[in-house]
């Protein structure tokens, strides 16, 4: 008997030794719907199933660092943190507030933060960023956690976009830059101007460096970078659905620049894979990340091996060894210098038991005074908020606390404790987008009513449908709301009163995509008008499994 048990202890160590190491507090923090890291020296596609729209990166040494578009979400310019472009976990981002703040106090669909880019310069981060109504904004910080300086105007332009700075080794610099047809009034080329060598002011006139109308229409999200005397602008081309991603290159930074497509989606499922950041590491190998369009989950990242064959990239895999390359779903991980990543995940459920709102949480809009305190009891309060004056749905409210979709299949569970004062005032779980669902507690006449709502067409003006109430809840009684998620994005929600039996409310909803985002889904607490005071939602806690 002893000797079986020692056997058997044997074996199970044997089996653990092959289990991928990683402690309890990382295990507990670690998603539970998508993990890219395979624990076996692989990885799997998307290594960030979310919506880190335009992706860039830089590295620093051995660690890698990430921003994407955040447009009107805030905080906004999330930074993320990997040491082996596989596990990534969000550090900060670059502001609070988006500038200028009294325009972005109200919901902007589709505008504010468009494509941008990082990189590190003399000691410090830069983040470039374009505003498509405003203009080129910088910002730079010691410490890409943060805290950032606040946005410099490099350059008052309307359709502007997509900017991305090289300083050669001359110590001059320059930056590349695409046009929004919706705001210039024409588009599909890319320019070049000269910039101050502290990167924050152009110099002289731009160049215009290349036209894609023939070839490559709709380039944009231009990435500048130099190499072995050649200057390079990879750019996507196409569109963003089904493009692909173009390579150029020159011995001038001006050009005339030759051309190539590097990457498209070939006979695989990963369509239009394009605009992301070239990225070398400490092993001497070189890697690509790119986004693929997924819909109402938005733009998820994939990472493609990248190699050098006559000083053109190739990307992906080759099968036809023609210089263009075709995305993997799995493949190797990058080799890492001394001990391997532990696993990490960009955070997603919350048990609000900090002083601070997790890092994963965005408002529509500008935050207010008053929206929302976490608490030292272990919850987060939500007080209600008027809506707007003129309210037709949910399009125009700001203080929608949301995140993006972590995964194709997911199930969302929160705990919350509503405690109205008024007629009217509402809280509850919502799946956000173009069209929107949301299953809310109410208080109406006196009670409060449990039930479903939906949008369809919310950017249009369209109104909401409620029905009928499928439950009440008794005052102070904590109340569970769900929605779970299948492939394609259907949605089902469903409602509990003792956390244990859940029952299904309405029909299956189909999420859709925001205004060049994903759908988001997360929390919200409103009230129908003006008052000297306001009812709250305590929300226990927010799990995604």
């Amino acid at each position: 008997m002893v000797k079986s048990t020692q056997i058997l202890l044997l074996a199970t160590l044997a089996v653990l030794a092959f289990l991928p190491r990683f402690t309890v507090a990382q295990q507990a923090g670690l998603s539970k719907v998508w993990v890219p890291d395979l624990g076996n020296g692989t990885y799997k596609n998307p290594v960030l199933y979310a919506d880190y729209s335009d992706p860039d990166v830089v590295r620093v040494g051995n660690d890698y660092y990430l921003t994407s578009s955040s447009f009107n979400a805030v905080p906004g310019l999330q930074v993320l943190h990997s040491t082996d472009l596989v596990n990534w976990t969000i550090i900060g981002a670059v502001f609070t507030q988006q500038p200028p703040q009294a325009r972005y106090n109200l919901p902007q669909h589709g505008n504010g933060v468009w494509a941008p880019a990082i990189r590190y310069h003399k000691k410090k981060f830069y983040i470039y960023y374009p505003d498509p109504d405003l203009g080129i904004y910088v910002t730079r910080a010691d410490n890409p956690a943060g805290p950032w300086e606040a946005p410099i105007l490099v350059k008052e332009a309307k359709g502007w976009i997509d900017p991305c700075p090289l300083w050669d080794e001359d110590g001059k610099a320059y930056l590349v830059h695409g046009f929004a047809g919706s705001r210039a009034g024409f588009k599909s080329v890319l320019a070049v101007s000269r910039m101050s060598p502290d990167g924050l002011s152009l110099l002289g006139d731009d160049v215009l460096v290349f036209d894609g109308h023939e070839k490559h229409p709709t380039i944009e999200g231009p990435k500048f970078y130099k190499r072995k005397g050649y200057y390079y602008i990879m750019a996507p081309g196409g569109g963003v659905p089904t493009g692909w991603q173009v390579v150029m290159r020159a011995k001038n930074v001006f050009g005339p620049y030759e051309d190539r497509i590097v990457l498209d989606q070939g006979n695989t499922t990963t369509n239009g894979p394009h605009q992301g950041a070239w990225i070398d590491t400490p092993a001497g190998e070189d890697w690509f990340m790119h986004f693929q369009d997924q819909g109402p989950y938005g733009r998820v990242v994939h990472l493609q091996p990248m190699v050098w064959k006559n000083d053109w990239p190739v990307i992906g895999s080759d099968p036809e060894g023609d210089g263009k390359g075709e995305p993997v779903l799995t493949f190797r991980k990058p080799a890492v210098k001394g001990k391997p990543a532990v696993l990490a995940t960009p955070a997603t459920s919350d048990e609000f038991d900090g002083n601070q709102l997790g890092l994963q949480w965005q408002w529509h809009a500008n935050p207010q005074v008053g929206w929302a305190f976490p608490t030292g009891a272990g919850y987060l309060r939500l007080y209600s908020v008027p809506v707007p004056e003129g309210f037709k749905n949910f399009w125009q409210v700001p203080n929608l606390l949301l995140q993006k979709l972590p995964a194709e299949v997911f199930t969302v569970t929160t705990k919350l404790t509503f405690t109205p004062r008024f007629e009217g005032e509402k809280t509850g779980l919502l799946m956000m987008g173009m069209d929107y669902a949301y299953l809310s507690v109410t208080n109406q006449n006196g009670k409060l009513q449990l039930s479903q709502t939906t949008c369809q067409n919310a950017d249009k003006g369209a109104a909401e449908t409620t029905g009928a109430p499928v439950a009440e809840v008794a005052a102070k009684q904590p109340v569970y709301l769900r929605v779970a998620v299948t492939a394609g994005a259907k949605c089902q929600f469903s409602y509990s009163l003792d956390g244990q039996t859940f029952q299904p409310v309405g029909a299956s909803f189909q999420a859709r995509e925001g205004r060049w985002i994903g759908a988001k889904v997360g929390l919200f607490c409103t009230r129908a008008g003006k008052t000297n005071d306001a009812g709250s939602a305590d929300v226990d806690w927010f799990r995604v499994e």
